[in-house]
């Protein structure tokens, strides 16, 4: 089957997440949208020139950010709070521990700029651990969109639960893969390709490259399962052992470290239920570097050609 993933349509989730923003404020008058001094790249800006009575642009000052978040979701308002992954999960973790998370505040965090695909901004600002801490947080709920389409339908399905969320956007555009009729349920995968082989499992843009190795591979008689787990935590431990057992060898690949993320959560499922040959696709244990994003990606092993070799290290394993 030859497929070119590359060639569909591409949009950025984060111009997904302003629009939606604006949509959501026209139905929620209760709704208030906070910035760090980048609502341009974070296009919460939408919502400010849509309700500017109602967002609130706090500075370069994280810990204030979440501080004021918790004060707003108090008085019964839905919050959402937004910055680059490495300010709005690094730089404040205590205060979204002590505030939102340990008393189950309804402020939804939205970080765009995460994982390595920030390109040129460098090894400083490419977050790449963010998942792990957030997921580490009791009552954090961590979703990690595949596309467009889905970053539309986790907006409109979170708003309207009142518990903290960590929703995880990339900068760059990529493929919108996921059927418009989909809709997204917390705490539950989503199989876009079954195969017999091998198990991808897969979040964020690393979704849209699993499909495009799962199709490549076909040449080389290799048939590959691809789940879209954009829900982190609660993460679907039914799927993940139903797909284990069924191929007996599974691959995470995420545009995240291999230690604490998905990845992690996933071996976290095998090892208590399921023990499976494993193989965790994703940034190893090293930091980023400076460079135009897809060739970033590229030099990380976070390619199509990085997958296939882990699918293939999978199966050799399975074979032995």
């Amino acid at each position: 089957m030859t497929v070119d993933i590359s060639s569909l349509p591409k949009k950025a989730l984060r111009d997904t997440y302003g629009e939606v923003l604006v949509e959501l404020g026209k139905i929620d008058p209760n709704m208030v949208v906070l910035d760090a001094d980048l609502s341009e790249s974070t296009r919460t800006h939408k919502f400010h020139e849509a309700f500017p009575e109602r967002f609130f642009n706090v500075g370069i000052a994280e810990q204030n950010l979440i501080g004021i978040a918790a004060g707003l979701a108090y008085t019964g308002r839905t919050v959402y709070a937004s910055s680059f992954a490495i300010f709005l999960s690094g730089r404040p973790w205590e205060i979204i521990r002590q505030q939102i998370a340990y008393n189950k505040l309804n402020v939804k965090l939205v970080a765009s700029h995460g994982g390595v695909s920030v390109g040129q901004d460098g090894a400083s600002h490419q977050m790449n651990e963010d998942i792990s801490l957030m997921r580490t947080l009791p009552n954090m709920n961590v979703i990690v969109p595949a596309d467009s389409v889905e970053m539309e339908k986790v907006l409109k399905k979170v708003h309207w639960i009142k518990e903290p969320f960590y929703i995880r956007m990339s900068r760059e555009k990529f493929p919108v893969i996921m059927p418009q009729d989909y809709e997204f349920e917390l705490g539950k995968g989503y199989v876009l390709k079954e195969g017999e082989d091998v198990s991808v499992i897969a979040c964020g843009v690393m979704v849209s490259i699993a499909l495009q190795a799962a199709y490549e591979l076909e040449s080389e008689g290799i048939d590959v399962e691809v789940i879209n787990m954009a829900s982190i935590k609660p993460i679907d431990r039914e799927l993940i052992v139903q797909t284990a057992k069924k191929t007996k060898a599974v691959v995470t690949s995420e545009e995240h470290s291999i230690i604490g993320g998905l990845g992690s959560a996933v071996a976290e499922v095998l090892g208590e239920e399921c023990p499976t040959i494993l193989v965790r696709h994703g940034v190893e244990d090293r930091f980023g570097i400076s460079g135009p994003a897809w060739e970033v990606m590229e030099e990380m092993g976070l390619s199509v050609e990085g997958l296939k070799n882990k699918v293939r290290l999978a199966l050799s394993k399975k074979t032995k």
